[in-house]
């Protein structure tokens, strides 16, 4: 069968007549088991972008495929208006701007110090009746509900194209998982069909139509109660110039520009236009120069109006002329009748017949609201033209008259993404806000939905990106997605430039405060010292103070500084009990001002970042400092934000991944391969929420493991453990050492618990491994040396066989080498020939 007959497109398969009758009577039940799986924003928002970018492309297939389909005329303007709309940046301002968010289905808390859960949920199935005049709003509309999270069912005109049918399923195509098909329904029939009108409506919670009066009237008839009606009517704009203006000839212009665009079969297209006088010579004046406007116009391509059409343009046109007897009126017209303007003194709005058919009227400001406000239903667009006080002014009183769009004069048609429709977002006309009240117990759950469902998307596909491949993508980000200018603290090489948007820097930072509340800090009673370095582009105090702001936590911004007694007394004088900052400078503070912080006895809670405490530390907090939480704050990067967080329950390195924000994969050392379930691997990271920048399987260098089942706290949220950095593995002397065993074993062998760094050296003869350790934590150099070269074979077997200078070095603290950006501490310095050596100055 050919898609002739078959041109209905049902839940991913195109069918006939007799088929799409017989689904129609089970509707009820196709709905429900569709809404029984909720739909991911991000699955939405993923098809969308993958067809935008096949529509930009003459060359593509799926342009191959709609081209029968296709207008002969102005195809590339169609598929261009189509691609900007369906485009992740579009879609992503559209969700932020109608819904606040872009996963507005997932019940997070607005206030983070309540235990309130709210969403916008879909109102279930919404009926989209499209009109027949334009051609992109049926699948469009289609879009929009599932954007809300819908089932959706449109009904095409019988004499529109199979475009809508055709791009829908190019647009389900583009979606791995299948979800998408089970939300649409296109079918293609005459609105004079009621039987399926009826069927089609009976079980919608929402019917969206677009038309007249009559349109949305015939469509009524079969709404049941309690569903939702949207009306997107027909609807009147007009322009009005002030005395000021109505001489400038570029506004002249831009008023012919448009009426003339889309012959005013824009609702946005004006169809009156106003002058700021009653003076009939003013009026006729303006109407010769506006007549010579539109004659300059290039001619419109040619058309046949239907009957219904040419009888409302000619009986209009005659009854003007007739009216001119009367003093009332005044025509104008092209000779081929291409355009009209008709002046009439009397102010009433008045619908136009359209193509390019004008009336212009007197409206002195102060009657314009009695003028208006009757027919305020119907208003739409007002295109101003005037000084800007006028424009002021003018912009009050048309919108309180009934106006839902004010324009300046030749943009009246365009429109921006997320723009507000007749006054509505249409977004949340296909949802509900719904909230969901629990108790304590739920304190430290930040999402709902995280104690319900997994988040799933399909396996990232390509090749793996390093640190310079990312840095090189940065280099051709848009200036106009690149708001927020980043730099790394470099304690992994030279500090490179991480890109942002606002809108991706606020997603990431509320991700990030979500996974605060599972590890347990209370923005309601927690006081909180910000104590992450600040300065050079370094974004880890500017970070945390977005999060606090976000949750309206308590924060005594005081960034890590040199001078640790004033920090330690400012954490007494405003009774601060949490503590944010780096582990390495955490621990210098309070070693360092030991006594007044013990005496205070305050501190409750010490959330970390960047770095890691050793168990070893972690006991010393507990015990020497009373510290009752020690967790981290999150694990993340520059480059792509927050990355994963810890529960009340995650202990060490063990976080949940930030799954509405990333996908994780881990991969073998050594190849681009799933590594066995529960081994160790290579951390690859996709970004799934940023607007300006698409990271996709992003190798950050760290090393990691899954670990299986569900978390004791509830959370689907996969987990991991993070086992250090690639670079912390060394090549020294033949042997593969790990920095990591060195802590373990001074742990362990030694009680130790002080900081602890590793700097590789090349000799005359061999290589040198020194192991700087804080002297106040640590026995003598012999004892140490001893431990290690006990603990460690291949340690002992590299001095053994000449390979290696093994040696210990006991300093200070502070003597440790930093990166001076972010304060942290490097596992690993390696000042061998070849290699960039840091400062080790103190």
């Amino acid at each position: 069968m050919t898609d002739t007959i078959n041109h209905h497109y049902w839940q991913g398969t195109f069918i006939g007549d007799e088929d799409a009758a017989d689904r129609l009577t089970a509707l009820p039940a196709a709905v429900e088991a569709a809404l029984a799986e909720p739909l991911d924003t991000e699955t939405v928002l993923a098809a969308c972008d993958a067809l935008a970018q096949a529509l930009r492309d003459p060359d593509h297939p799926v342009r191959g495929r709609l081209a029968p389909h296709l207008p002969a005329d102005g195809a590339e303007e169609l598929c261009a208006e189509l691609a900007t709309f369906l485009d992740r940046g579009a879609l992503t301002r559209k969700l932020r701007r109608e819904l606040g968010a872009t996963t507005p289905q997932r019940l997070s808390r607005p206030d983070a110090k309540e235990t309130i859960y709210e969403a916008w949920a879909p109102v279930g199935l919404v009926a989209h009746i499209a009109p027949g005049n334009a051609a992109t709003v049926a699948p469009l509309s289609l879009i929009e509900g599932l954007l809300a999270g819908n089932v959706n069912i449109l009904k095409t005109s019988s004499a529109d194209t199979l475009l809508a049918p055709h791009l829908i399923a190019e647009l389900v195509a583009q979606d791995p998982t299948g979800a998408l098909a089970e939300r649409v329904i296109v079918l293609h029939f005459p609105s004079s069909r009621q039987d399926w009108l009826r069927l089609m409506c009976a079980p919608a919670d929402a019917v969206a139509v677009w038309g007249g009066e009559s349109a949305v009237a015939g469509v009524a008839a079969h709404i049941p109660d309690g569903c939702r009606l949207v009306e997107w009517g027909h609807k009147i704009s007009f322009a009005y110039l002030t005395r000021d203006a109505w001489d400038d000839e570029a506004t002249l212009n831009a008023l012919a520009e448009d009426i003339c665009l889309f012959e005013q079969q824009a609702c946005s297209s004006p169809q009156v236009v106003y002058l700021d006088t009653d003076h009939t010579g003013q009026l006729h004046a303006f109407c010769d120069r506006l007549a010579t406007a539109l004659a300059a116009r290039p001619e419109p391509a040619a058309q046949e109006l239907d009957p219904a059409e040419y009888a409302e343009l000619t009986t209009t046109e005659h009854l003007a002329r007739l009216e001119e007897h009367l003093g009332l009126t005044r025509v104008l017209a092209a000779p081929d009748r291409t355009w009209r303007v008709m002046a009439d003194i009397r102010p009433a709005l008045t619908a136009s017949p359209l193509h390019r058919t004008v009336w212009v009227k007197p409206l002195p400001r102060k009657h314009l609201m009695a003028t208006l406000r009757p027919m305020r239903r119907y208003l739409q667009t007002a295109g101003l033209a005037g000084s800007r006080t006028d424009i002021a002014e003018l912009s009050t009183l048309a919108l309180a008259a009934g106006a839902t769009r004010v324009t300046p004069l030749g943009a009246m048609t365009a429109g921006y993404s997320g723009e507000p429709h007749d006054g509505v977002y249409a977004l949340q006309r296909y949802s509900r806000r719904v909230a969901v009240q629990l108790d304590e117990r739920f304190a430290t759950t930040a999402c709902l939905d995280d104690l319900a469902r997994p988040i799933a998307f399909a396996r990232p596909a390509g090749p793996l990106l390093d640190k310079a491949a990312v840095h090189d993508l940065n280099r051709g980000v848009d200036q106009s997605d690149a708001e927020l200018y980043f730099r790394t603290g470099g304690s992994t090489g030279a500090p490179a430039l991480s890109l942002f948007t606002y809108e991706d820097y606020d997603t990431q930072m509320r991700a990030a405060s979500r996974g605060l509340l599972a590890a347990g800090y209370d923005p309601a009673s927690d006081r909180t010292a910000n104590l992450f370095y600040c300065g050079g582009m370094y974004g880890g105090f500017i970070s945390f103070f977005s999060i606090l702001e976000r949750m309206g936590g308590v924060q005594m911004p005081i960034a890590a500084g040199p001078d640790h007694r004033a920090t330690a007394e400012m954490i007494v004088e405003y009774k601060v009990d949490t503590l944010f900052g780096m582990p390495s400078y955490l621990w210098q503070l309070l070693h360092a001002e030991a006594d007044l912080l013990r005496s205070y006895g305050g501190i409750r809670k010490v959330y970390y970042g960047g770095e890691h405490f050793t168990d070893q530390q972690r006991r010393t907090l507990t015990e020497t400092f009373g510290i009752e939480i020690v967790h981290s704050i999150t694990y993340g990067s520059t480059d792509l934000g927050p990355l994963g967080y810890q529960c009340t329950r995650s202990t060490g390195g063990v976080h949940h991944l930030y799954a509405d924000l990333h996908t994780l994969e881990i991969i073998e050392v050594d190849a681009d391969r799933p590594v066995t379930p529960g081994e160790i691997g290579r951390l690859v990271f996709t970004t799934r929420a940023r607007r300006g920048q698409h990271l996709d399987r992003y190798v950050i260098g760290d090393l990691g493991r899954a670990l299986p089942g569900r978390c004791p706290c509830g959370s689907h949220a996969p987990r991991f453990e993070l086992l250090g950095r690639l670079g912390e593995v060394m090549r020294v002397a033949t042997y593969f050492l790990n920095h990591r065993r060195f802590v373990t074993i001074a742990q362990e062998r030694l009680r130790y618990s002080g900081e602890m760094q590793t700097v590789l050296t090349s000799g005359a003869a061999r290589e040198g491994l020194t192991l700087r350790m804080e002297r106040s934590y640590a026995p003598d150099p012999v004892t140490a040396r001893d431990a290690f070269l006990a603990a460690y074979p291949e340690v002992r077997a590299a001095v053994a066989e000449k390979l290696l200078d093994f040696t210990i070095e006991m300093v200070d603290g502070p003597a440790l080498f930093r990166t001076p950006t972010s304060g942290k501490l490097p596992a690993v310095v390696d000042r061998r020939r070849g290699q960039r050596p840091p400062d080790l100055r103190t």
